[in-house]
């Protein structure tokens, strides 16, 4: 199951603060590392689909759109969060997923996920192989 967690931006006058995860959130499921990826307006980055890893995403820069499927194929929803729309999505191992940037800047993805990365923990699929109209 998908979990969407609004986060707490706390406006500064030198720049804002913005929330991203705590250990005593419900969705916190243990630290394994953080990693950012940049994409561009009109990009996609995907399919692709963790077997153990559970991501934490989020968007401090831009506005990208987050579509998941489940392992079988099947639509699951499409989300569009940055910082107009300034969300956590928990997304659990098994679920197959893709983004695209939809800002005119280049958009700046987080991942707080519970285990270090593992090109062997993930499957790939190319674009076409999912019945999505981007």
């Amino acid at each position: 199951m998908i979990v969407k967690s609004k986060q707490k931006i706390i406006n500064l006058d030198k720049g804002n603060l913005m929330h991203f995860i705590k250990k005593n959130d419900e969705s916190y499921n243990g630290f394994g590392e953080i990693y950012f990826s940049n994409i561009i307006k009109g990009t996609i980055k995907g399919w692709k689909k963790h077997k153990k890893m559970t991501m934490n995403l989020c968007v401090p820069r831009g506005i990208v759109k987050f579509v998941f499927f489940t392992e079988n194929k099947k639509f699951i929803e499409e989300i569009i969060i940055g910082e107009s729309n300034y969300i956590r999505i928990t997304v659990p191992p098994g679920i197959w997923f893709a983004f695209q940037g939809m800002s005119n800047n280049i958009s700046l993805v987080c991942n707080f996920s519970n285990i270090i990365h593992d090109p062997e923990e993930v499957d790939n699929l190319d674009l076409n192989e999912i019945n999505y109209s981007w």
